[in-house]
């Protein structure tokens, strides 16, 4: 489907990083774009950008979900694409021994339950909720309704240590990305799914310049962080191009992740 004036989307974690890029560039190409994200200053200053609207938004809570797809449909109409880059991470290993005390511990179930709630539930409560939606609009070319793009990791291939939780909720996305595409295969709606390897993200800027100088080096070619609008312009090529459908592309530099 081409992206143009006539494109609605909502793209989740839309405040910052990955997914204010692909905002910005869905905006460039004339669509109309609601910012789903708990960070209402930053996703109001990019929103004021690129001529959308924010929504504050937490996924992990269906009433709040249900309200920005409300609000966004309010004022945008119904969005024929959906982008999801909403996602947090933590490290913590399965099992351990306390090197002051000796002591054994293991990740707590609760912050295990945490990043499975937010990055595969929330992911997933967002798709649905979204194909849902997509059903109600008439068919275009080669009988399309809409088209998603989600976000893994390649921790979802390759996790390090201490991301057993991280590495199931992107495994999750991927394993659901081929079923979803089937299940909504006569409704004309297609889903793909991008595993960003190591990307230059707010969260990685604020680390310290020796940590992103190593990362940086790990990268087979080229060697540096990935850019947020290369993300973006995968996205678009998902998106636009309607015989993409069913598939997890990685997006790393070839870089396979060693164990730590």
């Amino acid at each position: 489907m081409e992206v143009d004036n006539l494109t609605v989307a909502v793209v989740t974690g839309g405040a910052s990083g990955l997914g204010a890029a692909t905002a910005r560039a869905l905006a460039a190409k004339g669509a109309r774009v609601a910012l789903f994200d708990l960070n209402a200053e930053l996703g109001q200053k990019v929103a004021s950008e690129i001529g959308g609207i924010f929504c504050k938004v937490d996924v992990t809570d269906e009433a709040s979900v249900d309200a920005a797809f409300a609000d966004a449909r309010s004022i945008h109409g119904q969005e024929n694409v959906l982008v999801s880059c909403a996602g947090i991470g933590n490290a913590v290993k399965t099992a351990g021994r306390s090197k002051k005390d000796g002591s054994i511990s293991h990740f707590p179930l609760d912050a295990f339950d945490k990043i499975i709630q937010v990055n595969l539930v929330g992911t997933f409560r967002c798709v649905a909720k979204s194909a849902a939606g997509m059903l109600t609009l008439d068919p275009g070319e080669d009988g399309e309704r809409g088209a998603m793009v989600l976000t893994a990791s390649v921790a979802a291939e390759d996790g390090q240590m201490g991301q057993a939780a991280y590495s199931a909720s992107k495994g999750g996305i991927v394993g659901m990305t081929l079923p979803i595409a089937r299940d909504l295969m006569g409704e004309g709606i297609r889903i793909n799914t991008i595993l960003p390897g190591i990307f230059s993200t707010p969260l990685m800027e604020s680390g310290p310049e020796n940590v992103k100088a190593a990362l940086a080096a790990s990268v087979p070619f080229p060697k540096r962080l990935g850019l947020p609008p290369e993300y973006a312009r995968l996205a678009l090529t998902m998106i636009e191009t309607s015989y993409f459908n069913g598939e997890d592309v990685r997006l790393d530099g070839a870089i396979r992740m060693a164990p730590r």
